[in-house]
């Protein structure tokens, strides 16, 4: 049986408007594990990006427990919380957020310069990551140098640097054209067997979310499972 690493339970997200609070999430529990490619759906506005920052320890939630690799991370201070993010979770956003002034390769080295990590064996894999997007030819090339598809895949390489546990992709194929979305998503499965780390997608993309090994629904502010045969329909039915 695959091992979990990541157990949510009771998660709940609450903003304050004015006099008004806001629930976006009501208690969501969820597990993940090892080397699962799970899609999470749901209506425009469901806190579905609100979730996936809990999960990536970008935000904190209001209250309710995260155990990443049998670790607690809700109550650690922001420094800690950031030295856990940076070794075990990758991130994957709609808007690829490269640093324009640096170029393909010094993008994907930056989590491992974050970290400390220096020398010949991290350049190395920086490059392999690049060869296995197919971008071997495009190392020093800057992000106005590349097409969107390109920059997506710069950010996958990117967010496999580490060597993380998690990777993150929120709507990771939303700007792209049904072309670049169709190897964009066949390099997300192949690199997620091939590196052995759960992937959880938030998506909208029907392709996308059939592929998946799950897919669950983020309604009312709770998680609730999909069958096969109804993800087609309930998609279908998103803004």
């Amino acid at each position: 049986m695959a091992e979990s690493i990541l157990a949510a339970r009771g998660i709940r997200k609450e903003y304050r408007v004015g006099e008004t609070t806001l629930e976006v999430l009501r208690g969501v529990e969820l597990d993940l594990t090892e080397g699962e490619i799970l899609a999470v759906v749901g209506e425009s506005g469901a806190g579905k990006s609100t979730l996936l920052h809990i999960l990536g320890m970008l935000d904190r939630p209001t209250s309710g427990s995260l155990v990443l690799n049998r670790q607690e991370v809700v109550g650690k201070s922001d420094a800690e919380l950031a030295g856990i993010r940076n070794g075990f979770v990758g991130f994957i956003f709609q808007f690829h957020h490269l640093l324009p002034e640096f170029t393909a390769l010094e993008n994907v080295l930056m989590p491992a310069r974050i970290a400390g990590k220096n020398g010949s064996a991290t350049r190395e894999r920086a490059e392999y990551l690049l060869s296995r997007v197919g971008l071997s030819e495009r190392l020093l090339h800057r992000p106005s140098e590349l097409s969107g598809g390109e920059l997506q895949r710069v950010a996958v390489a990117r967010a496999l640097m580490n060597e993380p546990s998690l990777v993150l992709a929120d709507e990771p194929s939303g700007n792209l054209d049904h072309r670049n979305s169709e190897i964009l998503h066949d390099l997300i499965w192949t690199l997620a067997r091939e590196q052995k780390c759960t992937f959880v997608v938030v998506t909208h993309d029907i392709m996308l979310a059939e592929r998946a090994d799950r897919v669950v629904e983020l309604r009312d502010g709770v998680i609730g499972a999909i069958s096969g045969a109804n993800i087609r329909e309930r998609l279908l039915n998103r803004d």
